[in-house]
């Protein structure tokens, strides 16, 4: 079978999804359906929009919320470039589980991680720990109602970490991972599971549901941390943490994924505004070869990145998102006018990004405790 055929998901390297239909029975995950949808009061536009594809136990959290009991939401992020597009959804499921639900957040600077997998020094990591925070906290996040920590300097995850690997064989994580030759990140997987587990310390009131928003790319890290939180549970009475899966955004120039060995495939939110309008002008569209031919057979939306970045992130209405994909279909949008239009939405979403969070820089300096 070749790769286009087939599902690879790796947290350290190159993730590709043939079908996320075949997720359900390849790897277990559930589908994050209408059932589940009508139940939540509020769902976020990831939910309605299909984003929000699947999940691991999310009964838990919905239980939680119908009989108003306490949960967690828990997350994180390497110190090991800009915010980008890409950290986006994370970022906004946290801060949604949040203030719609008055959730606690875990947030967790990954620089065990980021040393592990990219070689940066802890040190090296503190000013973007800080700067990856400060975008955080101009996104919405509440640092009144959360946790927030870098993985080197809480004890209580690296305990749980010591705690996971003296009850977890090489057997085990080399099924759940693969072969790794550097052992370093099998290290960084067990402290991960600390952060998970993290919420349901004694110290923030002991077990409780926990929901982690990630990407499919992660869910190796959901199944370890189950599976560890199932076989200490009579021990330290943990609840299985639940998660929710999100669709991965493909690259600005249409490629599968964005990556940083790509620039034209992504922009970050600290990033020059003529250099992210030239990346969105220079999207992969769905466009035809020439006006006439688009405003005959129409256009493929279903291909577009500018109508990707609308539905992800950028356009808020339901309505305006379906108009512009029935437009571009009918041939009624042109793709020049469709870009010029989220340009517009997209550079006046940064600068008012940027604005709060430069206000916010020493606020997140005295969280992280740097001086």
């Amino acid at each position: 079978m070749n790769r286009q055929n087939k599902t690879v998901i790796d947290p350290w390297g190159s993730t590709h999804v043939a079908d996320y239909s075949k997720l359900f029975d390849e790897f277990g995950i559930e589908p994050f359906d209408e059932q589940i949808i009508k139940r939540i009061p509020n769902p976020s536009k990831y939910m309605r929009r299909g984003i929000i594809f699947g999940h691991r136990d999310f009964q838990r959290i919905l239980e939680a919320i119908e009989n108003k009991q306490p949960f967690a939401v828990m997350s994180g992020l390497k110190p090991s470039n800009k915010f980008h597009i890409g950290n986006l959804l994370t970022a906004s499921e946290i801060i949604y589980f949040q203030k719609e639900f008055g959730a606690k957040a875990f947030y967790c600077i990954a620089d065990i991680e980021s040393y592990a997998d990219n070689r940066i020094t802890y040190e090296d990591a503190t000013d973007t720990a800080v700067d990856n925070l400060a975008d955080m906290l101009a996104l919405g996040l509440d640092p009144k109602n959360a946790h927030i920590w870098r993985q080197s300097e809480e004890k209580r995850v690296t305990d749980y970490a010591f705690i996971f690997g003296a009850n977890v064989t090489t057997a085990t994580m080399n099924a759940v991972y693969g072969e790794q030759t550097n052992f370093g990140l099998y290290m960084s997987a067990l402290v991960q599971s600390g952060d998970i587990m993290l919420p349901q310390h004694p110290d923030f009131g002991g077990p409780k549901p926990v929901v982690v928003p990630v990407g499919l790319d992660q869910d190796p890290h959901i199944r370890l941390v189950r599976d560890l939180a199932r076989k200490l549970s009579s021990n330290y009475g943990f609840v299985l943490p639940s998660a929710t899966f999100h669709r991965l955004m493909r690259g600005l120039d249409g490629s599968e994924k964005m990556s940083k060995r790509n620039p034209m495939s992504y922009f970050d939110l600290s990033e020059d505004l003529d250099s992210i309008r030239s990346k969105v002008m220079n999207a992969f569209t769905g466009g035809r070869a020439t006006v006439a031919e688009q405003k005959k057979l129409g256009g493929e939306p279903d291909k577009c990145m500018i109508q990707e970045l609308c539905v992800f992130h950028f356009m808020d209405d339901d309505k305006k998102i379906v108009e512009a994909y029935q437009n571009c279909k009918s041939g009624a949008l042109l793709c020049g006018e469709h870009k010029q239009e989220v340009i517009d939405l997209i550079t006046s979403w940064v600068k008012n990004h940027r604005r709060k969070k430069e206000k916010l820089i020493d606020t997140a300096r005295e969280i992280l405790n740097v001086k």
